[in-house]
């Protein structure tokens, strides 16, 4: 029977799918799998982050359940990816907190809605927070630049430093060597893997049997849109910071100008991406997943809806009275995405990037 505890069973499950090798031209987990002779806690946490979860080992399994072996990868992969972002996030008051999901984000996305208000009353004076603002510099007589500006950027700052700490210790554990970070081949081809999706094409590159057996590329779809909206809002700020701070160019800007355009096609494609994500988890089988980290899944992606949408209907109401409610609420729904950042499936990025960039320095050694 399998070992109750979650590594050792994990380790079991591997040494079981070691012996079988069916599932070996399904993804890049069962040739790292067959790489090994035997598993440790490192192994179990580098395999379950370069794992997709996209299940056509799980279906085409002869030992999952019912079977005696109830060998079930995707769902132990994914319990030991959330153990992950627990046993790695710094500092650990934060992921303590964090661990109970809705309620930190509320709390986190309630005390900054309620410092904006505050300072945009403030700055208002009362009756002036309801007013309509238009022309360049519209946003800051909503929220001061620099009450806007220097919190947002501290949060940003915190999130990056938490994650960048948590995978290095990652790296550590799971590859050891620091310098492998400086191999600028694993990197780059790490680079492509990640932002081509190449590893949620499943089995023959049919697409992986999400939310149901059948093979889909949907969830491959989708992913991509998420991944990509974001790099293009991120571009859209750094272009809106250059045209502010060097140009001397206030927002809000004009409707075909570089930063707006960015920010556009990056809030659809996250909106259409993580929508599309959420349904299709509501649709999944249950069978391979493990549920709480199905429920870090749909915080992760509600907060990056939420965020798209306040920012989208920011765009289109600028200039009326909506727009000073709607810019507290985007700013502090950004606080709670970036506060979470470290604690949740946001961390997914960082962890399976690494992942990706093992699996290139095993497969260039072995070659």
């Amino acid at each position: 029977m399998p070992p109750t505890d979650l590594i050792a069973n994990a380790t079991w499950q591997l040494e079981v799918c070691n012996a079988c090798r069916y599932c070996e031209g399904y993804c890049a987990v069962f040739p790292a799998v067959e790489r090994r002779r035997s598993f440790t806690e490192a192994d179990v946490h580098y395999l379950a982050n370069l794992c997709h979860d996209c299940r056509p080992c799980y279906y085409a399994c002869m030992y999952a359940p019912p079977h005696e072996f109830a060998v079930n990868i995707p769902q132990v992969f994914s319990e030991v990816r959330r153990r992950t972002y627990d046993r790695y996030a710094v500092p650990r008051v934060l992921a303590d907190l964090a661990a109970s999901g809705w309620r930190f984000a509320a709390l986190v996305a309630g005390l900054a809605l309620l410092f904006f208000v505050a300072v945009a009353a403030l700055a208002g004076g009362g009756a002036g927070f309801f007013a309509t603002h238009e022309g360049p510099g519209a946003f800051y007589a909503v929220i001061p630049y620099a009450a806007l500006f220097l919190p947002t950027l501290a949060v940003a700052l915190f999130g990056a430093a938490a994650l960048a700490i948590g995978g290095l210790r990652y790296w550590r554990e799971t590859w050891g060597s620091p310098r492998d970070l400086l191999n600028a081949r694993a990197l780059a081809g790490a680079g492509v893997d990640a932002l081509a999706g190449r590893l949620l094409q499943g089995g023959e590159n049919d697409g992986c049997s999400y939310p149901a057996e059948p093979a889909s590329r949907w969830r491959w779809v989708l992913h991509l849109l998420v991944l990509w909206g974001f790099i293009a809002a991120l571009v859209a700020t750094a272009v809106a910071f250059l045209y502010q701070d060097l140009l001397g160019i206030l927002p809000p800007y004009p409707l075909l100008s570089l930063p707006v355009a960015l920010g556009t096609l990056g809030g659809v494609a996250m909106i259409v991406g993580a929508s599309g994500l959420i349904y299709l988890k509501w649709r999944s089988d249950p069978a391979p997943a493990d549920r709480e980290h199905v429920r870090r899944d749909y915080l992760f992606l509600v907060l990056f809806d939420v965020v798209s949408l306040t920012g989208m209907l920011l765009l289109l109401l600028r200039g009326t009275a909506a727009m000073n409610v709607l810019l507290i609420v985007h700013v502090a729904t950004v606080f709670a995405l970036f506060l979470t950042a470290p604690y949740g499936k946001f961390a997914h990025f960082l962890y399976r990037y690494a992942a990706l960039v093992q699996n290139r320095l095993e497969t260039g050694r072995q070659n």
